[in-house]
């Protein structure tokens, strides 16, 4: 299976351990990925606010290079999917409106003509890999840990664009998280909620107390950690974690990304995955891991 690999400005910036993981998750998987390494940032949606129609030609230009080498998009950032997915929208059934974008990209020789498929990670693993043949190569299960499952908002936002197929996405975390052995805590009211970050530099005290809320309420349901598709909800919920106004009063909670989580049940070693970059320390969790194991 092969993939064109968007890993998104977090992944190769703030959260490094993510693109470390999912180079050696695929690399586990048998999954080939040729990275863009020439692609922008999607713009994070700041840009298409400002200027619509530049957001939508930077986006398509990465669209162009996947379709140059005729692979879909392999992505590992919610943030990136959504706002690829809304570009599609707007850009993929309007000819006329995609060939005065094609016109800027005619100086790279790039064109886009609409058919380039953006997929995350975690719907990859459910419709194309296939949940039947990731369970056999589980080879620690991580039995007895409880995760939880933290979507965040923006991979299940208006499904007319992140989901257009109406395939009912939501719910595939807790699917992968059975497969790796783990429990999926089903209960956790949080996780398809905002972790604050998009507030982070305009209201920073209300940006924390939303974090703080969303890992309290997995510590109320009794999770071992919280696992995510989206770096920078990671970049709230790790990072920022040390911030909350519940911080030192309370248990820290460990927040994993999705290809640690896999790594870890594929029998990758750790520091392979990162997990020693994290501001809140997984050894606790990591031990865990290896008694279950």
């Amino acid at each position: 299976m092969k993939y064109a690999f968007y890993p998104g400005c977090v992944a190769k910036g703030g959260a490094p351990e993510l693109y470390q993981a999912m180079v050696a998750v695929g690399e586990k998987l048998g999954l080939e990925l040729e990275e863009l390494t020439g692609a922008a940032c999607t713009g994070a949606g700041v840009i298409s606010e400002r200027d619509p129609f530049a957001g939508d030609v930077v986006n398509s230009r990465t669209f162009a290079m996947a379709e140059q080498r005729g692979l879909p998009i392999l992505t590992i950032c919610s943030t990136c999917t959504g706002v690829m997915m809304g570009v599609k929208a707007r850009v993929d059934p309007d000819e006329p409106y995609r060939e005065r974008v094609n016109q800027l990209l005619a100086d790279e020789h790039l064109h886009y003509s609409g058919r380039t498929e953006v997929k995350h990670l975690l719907w990859i693993l459910v419709e194309d890999f296939g949940l039947d043949r990731l369970r056999p190569m589980v080879v620690n299960p991580l039995r007895g840990m409880r995760l939880a499952p933290f979507y965040g908002c923006y991979i299940v936002r208006p499904s007319r664009d992140v989901d257009p197929l109406r395939v009912g996405r939501m719910g595939y975390l807790e699917r992968v998280i059975e497969v790796l052995g783990a429990e999926p805590v089903e209960e956790y009211r949080g996780k398809d909620k905002c972790c604050g970050f998009p507030l982070l530099e305009t209201n920073r005290r209300g940006s924390l107390a939303l974090t703080g809320k969303r890992l309290a309420e997995a510590r109320d349901v009794g999770a071992d950690a919280l696992v995510t598709p989206c770096p920078l909800c990671h970049l709230n919920l790790d990072g920022q974690q040390p911030e909350t106004p519940e911080a030192g009063q309370v248990e820290s909670m460990p927040v994993l990304h999705l290809p640690q989580a896999i790594g870890l049940a594929l029998g990758l070693e750790p520091e392979r995955l990162g997990l020693h970059r994290h501001i809140i320390d997984t050894k606790k969790l990591l031990a865990k891991v290896a008694v279950a194991g």
